[in-house]
């Protein structure tokens, strides 16, 4: 059975930074591209970032505009999205996601979701 596990959210101050953390088990991890999502109230999930299976290549959305950024690590199976200077406008639930092979930006094409996790900025 495929979880994975978000952590790290919260409530921070615009401009400020958090931490998103990724657990994954039931997978061979080592083969999945890893990207990760987020969904604001009344609107579509959309995507953030994405990392190939070996950490090679990385994708952003172009909102990130070089405050995020995506890693992993193949030994501890986890996978993580360092967020700075936080926007209101990041406020949604981030999920976690996997896709066997390549990457993809499109939620149609994720094979396993995390359940979520709540980022909330003020203002």
């Amino acid at each position: 059975q495929v979880q994975l596990g978000e952590s790290g959210g919260g409530l921070v101050q615009a401009g400020g930074s958090l931490r998103l953390s990724c657990a994954a088990s039931g997978l061979t991890f080592s083969t999945y591209a890893m990207a990760w999502f987020r969904q604001a109230p009344g609107k579509e999930r959309e995507f953030v970032a994405a990392v190939t299976w070996s950490g090679g290549n990385k994708v952003y959305a172009d909102f990130v505009k070089g405050r995020f950024t995506i890693s992993r690590d193949n030994a501890k199976n986890m996978v993580y999205l360092q967020m700075s200077s936080l926007k209101p406008e990041a406020t949604a639930v981030y999920y976690c996601a996997a896709k066997d092979g390549y990457l993809s930006r499109y939620p149609d094409n994720v094979d396993y979701w995390g359940q979520g996790i709540q980022v909330t900025v003020s203002s």
